[in-house]
């Protein structure tokens, strides 16, 4: 296995959290850079140089630069793996995990950014109400989609273990439950979640 050399751009709460756990789970070692979070201009001209975008997660390994949480993700497993975090393709569950694993950004990031961002991040001024509900709206539906088919009385929502799909998922409901959005999911759902947090990995990696 090659040797890593890594430095994970991070700030509590945000993306980084995930390939953080991933690196938490497979006993990877990493350093972390924390970035002044300042909204807008995250790190300064310094980070803005490592990331114009200046959001967090960036990633370094050697020379090798990653701005992409999910891609951080699967990179490590695949650079540094065999790990059981991936389903390979002869597993019956190898299609539900690469749905799921793309699920927790693609489909449910748009409904919750709108959501988090107007019921606690913007000023009050600046909220509308009529995106908030419909931001809850769309995330009730993707929590009954998440219950009623992705686990459907699983543990977990491919391969039987914990997998990138949940490390994608969990993520995005740790944000819903910061917005205080997550009382009404289905109990099968909260459920789920308290036993995916309840790993050291993610203690670990949500220490600070």
């Amino acid at each position: 296995m090659p040797s890593p050399d890594i430095t994970l751009y991070y700030a509590p709460l945000t993306r980084g959290v995930r390939p953080r756990w991933v690196m938490e789970e497979m006993g990877i070692p990493y350093k972390l850079e924390r970035p002044e979070f300042v909204h807008g201009r995250v790190g300064g001209e310094a980070f803005k140089a490592i990331n114009p975008l200046q959001k967090i997660p960036a990633m370094r390994d050697g020379d090798l630069l990653m701005l992409e949480s999910l891609a951080m993700m699967q990179y490590l497993t695949g650079r540094y793996g065999p790990t059981d975090l991936v389903l390979s393709p002869d597993e019956p569950d190898y299609a539900r995990y690469l749905e799921w694993l793309h699920f927790g950004e693609a489909t449910m990031v748009m409904a919750n950014s709108l959501m988090l961002a107007h019921t606690m991040l913007l000023p009050e001024d600046k909220r509308n109400e009529s995106l908030a509900r419909w931001a809850k709206s769309e995330f009730n539906k993707q929590a009954e989609l998440l219950t009623n088919r992705g686990l459907e009385g699983r543990e977990w929502l491919a391969g039987e273990r914990l997998t990138l799909a949940d490390m994608s998922v969990v993520y995005i409901l740790l944000l819903v439950k910061l917005a205080k959005q997550f009382d009404g999911v289905p109990d099968e759902l909260k459920d789920y979640f308290k036993r995916v947090t309840a790993l050291d990995s993610w203690k670990r990696a949500t220490a600070d």
